[in-house]
This record gives structure tokens, C-alpha cells and sequence, in this order.
């Protein structure tokens, strides 16, 4: 395709994805920067449903990075338990949530290097972040959003990073943040890791997967 033929491809996948998952949205619970930050750390190789579980008792003893940062990994792992890796967890939420106390003047930074200083934080995290609490455009490339984007043509790469770069050079910078909702809600509901439901979904015709496989995998 030449780059106009790519960007018009681009709009289409977009506005059917927009089309496919219209209540596309955060699935982490959370009423500020602190709780998403805390959420997002605990999401890793975990479910947004575990950690919604988890998080409002969590919230509710202890609502700010102050008060966090006075627990002890004891106190704070039976909140977490459920949600994996709780002993790591633990430590890199009370770190992260001291170094906001003594750095960050108790408020969680709304700029990227800041955020990636805080312990258990990567690009991913601080993308979240900076894109659902600050309203920053960003692109957090998870496990769905890496096999979907790469499934369907909108990246081709083997990285995680080169994926994110290649998803912001294609697709609009106002849409980033929402797009990355987008592919998130596709990969739940439709792109399955396993087996696609390529009979229910609505890119067929524009997916570069079902392409390349001539539907046999989707049967």
C-alpha cells in the first residue's frame, strides 16, 4: 500500500474498532492518580477484575500515598494477596508510594521520567497513567493490545517497544489514548490469544491475520 492507501486502511480498522467496542473505557477502578498508579502496579500478570476485588478495602484504609508508605510489607500483603507476586508488589508499592511522599511533595508526577524513577513503574504503567489520570496521549501496549495490533496489520513487529512506536507513527495522537482501549476491548472480547472469534468479528475484511490464515485457523 502507499502511505495515503495506509492511512485511509488505518481510519477504517480505527472506526470499526470504535464501531466493535463503543464502551471502550479504563476497566480499573479508580477516582485518581494515586489509586490508578497503586492499580496499575498491581495489574501486572493479573486481571483488572482481580484487582478491583482487591483495591477498595485497600483504598479505603489507607487513601493516600502518605499513609501507604507508613505500612510494612506485612501489613500491606494481605490486601494484595489475590492479586500475584504480592511479596514484590508490596515492596515496589511502598517504595514507589515513600519516593511520592519525599520527592513528589505526596502527589503522584504527571511526567514520564518521573513516573518511571517510582519503584515497580516501566513504560507501560507511566503510559497508563499518564494517558487515564493526566489526560497525556499515550499507547500502553499490554499482551492485548501487542497481539491485536500486530495481528491485524497496525504494527509489525517482535517488541513491545517497537510496536508502541509504530502504533504512534500510524495512528492520529488525539486517538492514541483511546485506541489503546480499543485494541484492549478487542483482545478480551474477540481476538482471543488462542482462538480468534473471527466469525464474530467485524476487521475480517481489513485484518491482515485472517488474511495470511484464509480463515482456516477460525473454523
Amino acid at each position: 500500500m502507499t502511505d495515503q492507501e495506509y492511512g485511509l486502511w488505518t481510519s477504517e480498522v480505527l472506526a470499526k474498532l470504535n464501531f466493535a467496542h463503543p464502551d471502550a473505557r479504563p476497566e480499573l477502578s479508580f477516582s485518581n492518580p494515586f489509586e490508578l498508579l497503586i492499580a496499575t502496579i498491581l495489574s501486572a500478570q493479573c486481571t483488572d477484575k482481580q484487582v478491583n476485588k482487591c483495591t477498595p478495602a485497600l483504598f479505603r484504609d489507607h487513601p493516600n500515598a502518605e499513609s501507604m508508605a507508613e505500612m510494612t510489607v506485612e501489613e500491606l500483603a494481605p490486601y494484595i494477596k489475590s492479586c500475584g507476586f504480592f511479596n514484590t508488589k508490596a515492596k515496589n508499592i511502598l517504595s514507589a508510594c515513600r519516593d511520592i511522599v519525599n520527592k513528589f511533595g505526596g502527589s503522584v508526577p504527571s511526567d514520564r521520567e518521573s513516573l518511571e524513577s517510582l519503584a515497580g513503574v516501566g513504560r507501560k504503567t507511566a503510559n497508563v497513567v499518564l494517558s487515564n489520570a493526566f489526560g497525556v496521549p499515550a499507547i500502553a501496549v499490554d499482551t492485548h493490545v501487542f497481539r491485536v495490533s500486530n495481528r491485524i496489520g497496525l504494527a509489525d513487529a517482535t517488541t513491545v517497544e517497537a510496536t508502541e512506536k509504530q502504533l504512534m507513527e500510524h495512528i492520529p495522537e488525539e486517538q492514541w489514548s483511546i485506541a489503546h482501549h480499543w485494541l484492549i476491548f478487542h483482545g478480551r472480547r474477540v481476538c482471543s490469544s488462542q482462538r480468534p472469534k473471527c466469525d464474530i468479528c467485524t476487521l475480517t475484511e481489513l485484518c491482515k491475520y485472517y488474511r495470511e490464515n484464509n480463515n482456516a485457523v477460525c473454523r
